[in-house]
């Protein structure tokens, strides 16, 4: 049985063939989750209707759109064989700004706001599965900011869904019930929300958690990000993404190797 009831407004437009690799441009899509209208833009290739494909979610930070995610991430721009969704969130209070919540986020923990987001999340990938062929094994998931810490919320809450995670500007959860997974985390020096040393002592958890080596190889370089790779003889790999920036997602240089990442993971 489903936990939702989804209905989603023309899916059939939606999923009809198309000529080319990737579809001229996002489509919005809605859901209704818990009698509310919930809604994502949506990229997918035209081979996600006959070929296994990945699927990548990209949550926007405290404040953000789904468009904006779509226009300056672009995912699919990096990874055209991937089906990219860049979800929108509603109201919600922020813990470092906003706390009347009039801007759109992400729910914080588990349990808060009747868990409106994971189940928003359970409903567009339940509905990809139905209009496309998806790839369970290769499902990922990246966030900046609030849409960070939903990352790691969602790895805590349903961990098993995930091959990999790439969380960014956030402080993690803790590893309580928390599955060991691929992870890639994206920090600024001189951030000034989520302060360094808080991230530094994220990534060291994960590396715990995941069971990595002390010490890291550089992986790669892009304009002023630096990424350091940390191996694991469980096959769940850490990268840390770092740039002398401040709370800004460094997009033009981290959407690359994030998809890097993903892929090989």
């Amino acid at each position: 049985m489903s936990r939702v009831v989804v209905a989603l407004l023309g899916f059939a437009a939606v999923l009809a063939p198309a000529p080319a690799q990737v579809t001229e441009g996002p489509t919005r899509r809605e859901w209704t989750v818990g009698g509310v209208t919930r809604e994502a833009l949506v990229v997918a290739p035209a081979a996600a209707k006959t070929t296994p494909s990945p699927v990548l979610f990209d949550f926007h930070g405290h404040g953000g759109t789904m468009g904006n995610s779509a226009r300056a991430h672009a995912f699919h721009k990096h990874w055209p064989e991937a089906i990219c969704v860049y979800p929108q969130g509603l109201p919600t209070p922020g813990k470092l700004t906003d706390p009347d919540g009039k801007k759109a986020g992400w729910q914080h923990t588990k349990g808060e706001q009747g868990d409106r987001d994971l189940v928003f999340f359970d409903a567009m990938l339940e509905s990809l599965k139905a209009g496309y062929r998806v790839d369970e094994k290769r499902v990922y998931v990246t966030g900046h900011s609030n849409g960070g810490r939903f990352t790691y919320l969602l790895w805590a809450a349903r961990g098993d869904v995930f091959a990999a995670v790439a969380p960014s500007a956030s402080p993690w959860l803790g590893k309580a019930g928390v599955t060991p997974k691929p992870c890639l985390h994206v920090a600024g020096e001189k951030d000034q929300l989520v302060p360094f040393a808080v991230q530094q002592r994220t990534m060291a958890g994960v590396r715990e958690l995941n069971g990595c080596a002390d010490d890291g190889k550089e992986w790669a370089k892009a304009g002023t990000v630096v990424g350091t790779r940390y191996e694991s003889k469980t096959g769940t790999p850490f990268v840390s993404l770092i740039y002398p920036g401040t709370h800004a997602f460094p997009a033009a240089d981290a959407v690359p190797l994030i998809v890097r990442f993903f892929k090989e993971k």
